[in-house]
């Protein structure tokens, strides 16, 4: 049995599965959402569909696919799919099957525009909702009268202009616009290509200045793991538990947060943020942008090359493991917490950081550290230098896990041999991809130098970290001497040798 509207009524009741009221298929389009991912599903997509099981909202989400994906799941299942919420709250181990009934329907762009377009008559529907991946939010100077834009900005300036027409330019007509794409300042670049590209298209001043002003462009910030379809062996279980298949089905950790840069008209019009407390809207996000930045993603870029290196493929064998959970708890408590760039609640930092790594040890989700590799300079550069400076503006020492992790980023890119454009490490006889722009770089480095020459080289580049972190009093040579220790006796020996050796801050 496949799971559709018809289907509803014959799905068995169980513990752990929230099975919706058919009257939700019902309610009106209040939400505009641009994507189809997993991201928006098991997010802003949750939280409409918890609203409305609590008659609060009470708006669904009519969504346009831009991409060739295939949609036709959502048809053949009434929009209907199930998020499997999977991970540990508090201590707790949570497992809930939840039906989401959010979505009315899906519209393909480049077949069904017209309809997208008279979607913009709807007087309801006041939110736009948007995750088309980081290279979605770009400018592309095109024609939006001619068709269907190409771009995303295209479209929903092509959107909001018949909008405007549709209401002859009321006040009550402008929209909240909440671009989830992982970009700093979303909302805002979103908003200034927007009005870019109405300015090209030479569009009437008064619709640019009902635009500028009656529309909310909001920066906002998610966050949470959402794998997707889980693999076939854990699929098949699942569908024989839950009595019935679902081409859509979703798994998702439990740990959510969607902040949203707003006023009091923004939570009126989002008014689903009330039932949970994991939707904040605020007119500043910095707080959970610095605390995502540095305590998740910031640990996640000391961690990787290490984790790798010890010879552990996925994220909570790391942190369950003896020596390297110590690692990771004083590199986030110790040092990095301390160093954020932004005035923070010692309470805050403290809560944040126990979810992460609560997060860290999620026994239903497989994170794997190589994909964590990916862009491993950059990520290092805008993750983690910062809370290196801020450190020394506070010590006169060196942070010796922030240094134990640079050298374990360093040595995870000692890449030993190149075919054609890709570089390859080695772990053990086994050779592993260095997916990195800086691949070539390391791999020109390391050739005929010395482990201290090769620190020197790399900490002094000003290309790479924007600042000589030479200069950081006692940091090369804390890294130097971590990275000899990495390649003379292992690099999980490496990490238990520094609490063996009790080094504080």
């Amino acid at each position: 049995m496949q799971l559709s509207k018809k289907a509803l009524r014959q799905i068995a009741a169980q513990p752990g599965l929230e099975i919706p009221d058919e009257k939700l298929l019902e309610l009106p389009e209040k939400v505009l959402q641009f994507g189809t991912g997993v991201l928006l599903r098991g997010l802003p997509d949750y939280f409409i569909d918890k609203a409305n099981k609590q008659g609060i909202f009470n708006g669904r989400v009519v969504i346009v696919k831009s991409t060739d994906s295939d949609s036709s799941a959502f048809d053949q299942q009434d929009g209907l799919y199930t998020i499997c919420v999977r991970g540990v709250e508090k201590g707790k181990t949570v497992e809930e099957n939840i039906i989401n009934a959010s979505v009315s329907r899906v519209l393909n762009a480049k077949t069904e525009w017209k309809e997208i377009l008279t979607c913009a008559h709807n007087e309801e529907l006041k939110i736009v909702i948007s995750n088309t991946t980081e290279v979605g939010i770009q400018l592309l100077e095109e024609d939006i009268s001619n068709g269907m834009p190409e771009s995303f900005p295209g479209k929903l300036l092509a959107f909001l202009l018949e909008r405007y027409n549709a209401f002859d330019g009321s006040e009550e007509s402008g929209m909240v616009i909440v671009p989830t794409e992982l970009i700093t300042d979303n909302g805002s670049k979103l908003e200034s290509i927007v009005l870019e590209l109405a300015h090209l298209n030479k569009l009437d001043f008064k619709f640019i200045e009902w635009l500028e002003n009656n529309n909310s462009f909001c920066n906002s910030l998610v966050d949470r793991i959402v794998p997707g379809k889980p693999n076939a062996e854990e699929m098949k279980q699942l569908e024989a538990d839950l009595g019935y298949t679902d081409q859509l089905l979703t798994k998702s950790e439990v740990f959510r947060l969607w902040a949203i840069e707003g006023n009091e008209k923004t939570k009126e019009v989002l008014s689903f943020c009330t039932i949970d407390d994991a939707i904040v809207i605020t007119p500043d996000i910095n707080l959970f942008k610095e605390l995502k930045l540095r305590l998740l993603n910031g640990t996640h870029s000391f961690n990787c090359g290490l984790a790798f290196l010890s010879g552990f493929d996925i994220t909570r064998k790391a942190v369950t493991d003896k020596t390297f959970s110590v690692f990771a708890k004083n590199l986030m408590h110790k040092e990095i917490a301390k160093a954020i760039p932004f005035e923070i609640d010692e309470k805050i930092k403290t809560e944040f950081a126990n979810n992460v790594f609560e997060r860290f040890c999620n026994p239903f989700i497989d994170h794997q550290w190589i994909s964590i590799t990916l862009h491993y300079t950059s990520k290092m550069k805008m993750r983690n230098v910062p809370l290196l400076q801020k450190h020394y503006e506070l010590h006169d020492k060196p942070p010796m896990y922030m240094a134990t992790g640079f050298a374990g980023f360093l040595l995870f890119m000692k890449a030993i041999k190149k075919e054609g454009t890709k570089y390859y490490g080695e772990l053990n006889g086994t050779a592993y991809e260095i997916k990195d722009d800086a691949a070539e770089y390391f791999y020109t480095a390391w050739h005929n130098r010395s482990s201290n020459e090769l620190a020197a080289e790399v900490l002094k580049n000003t290309d790479l970290w924007g600042t000589d972190l030479t200069a950081l009093p006692g940091f090369l040579t804390a890294v130097q001497e971590q990275l000899n220790e990495m390649m003379t006796n292992g690099v999980l020996e490496t990490i238990g040798a520094l609490e063996k050796n009790k080094v504080t801050v």
